[in-house]
């Protein structure tokens, strides 16, 4: 058995502990919100999602989920969704995605589930790699970045550097970071994102945020200058968290 500490909770976990994601969950047990209408395979995505996960993963498992996880507006109304979360087996590394509005202080936050963390300027550890990461946003691009977008842009670089540091000042070197946007625009050009994966040598990318066929496109995928970018989100990967390490 090996000792790990997750947030502010210490925990027991087993050597043969593995490391899923699965991003953008949708859920919307306390509001009206139907993800069918954006593709038949949406339909009943919980049940799909709930069998996988349960079929799968294991007590001492960790689950990164880089978010849109629920359509709630307000963190008292997203209780039902976070609870269904926390019911699933392993434990629960969760960052904010583009709709997570009902997203509250994460000190606030880390303190409502015994199985579940959330990721925001901080770290956590899963064995000797530093699991970082912030919500990203879009790339500069042809099509749409104004001034907005570059404001949110750069404050999101710095939010990234934060969780970097706090693991590197902490005396970590192997990194994987998780974020919510691609790393890159649609043409798959230089961005700020990837110029802080490569100086701080970080070894996988876990994103979400595209969905259907044409945007799955988008997303920077494999193996670019030495790190791995991971598409994982729940239509792209049908609805089953996949390993990202043993």
């Amino acid at each position: 058995m090996i000792k790990r500490i997750y947030g502010n909770k210490e925990k027991i976990a087993g050597d043969n502990m593995a490391l899923y994601a699965i991003a953008d969950l949708h859920l919307s047990f306390n509001t009206d919100k139907p993800m069918d209408i954006f593709g038949e395979n949406w339909s009943n995505h919980e049940e799909k999602i709930k069998k996988n996960w349960i079929d799968k993963i294991k007590g001492d498992d960790i689950v990164l989920i880089p978010g849109d996880i629920s359509w709630a507006m307000r963190l008292k109304d997203s209780m039902i969704d976070l609870g269904w979360i926390d019911s699933l087996p392993g434990s629960k590394i969760l960052l904010r995605g583009n709709h997570d509005y009902w997203w509250s202080s994460i000190s606030k936050m880390n303190n409502l589930f015994e199985n579940m963390c959330f990721l925001q300027n901080n770290y956590y550890n899963y064995k000797d790699y530093a699991i970082c990461g912030t919500r990203g946003w879009i790339s500069p691009n042809e099509v749409k970045f104004d001034d907005h977008d570059k404001k949110v842009y750069d404050r999101e670089l710095h939010r990234l550097k934060l969780s970097l540091d706090s693991a590197r000042q902490k005396g970590f070197k192997k990194f994987i970071v998780m974020t919510h946007y691609p790393p890159s625009n649609e043409k798959f050009q230089r961005s700020g994102f990837l110029d802080i994966y490569e100086e701080y040598g970080v070894e996988k990318v876990i994103y979400g945020h595209l969905h259907g066929r044409d945007s799955f496109k988008m997303g920077l995928k494999g193996i670019n200058n030495g790190i791995e970018y991971i598409l994982v989100s729940c239509d792209y990967i049908d609805f089953d968290p996949i390993k990202i390490l043993k």
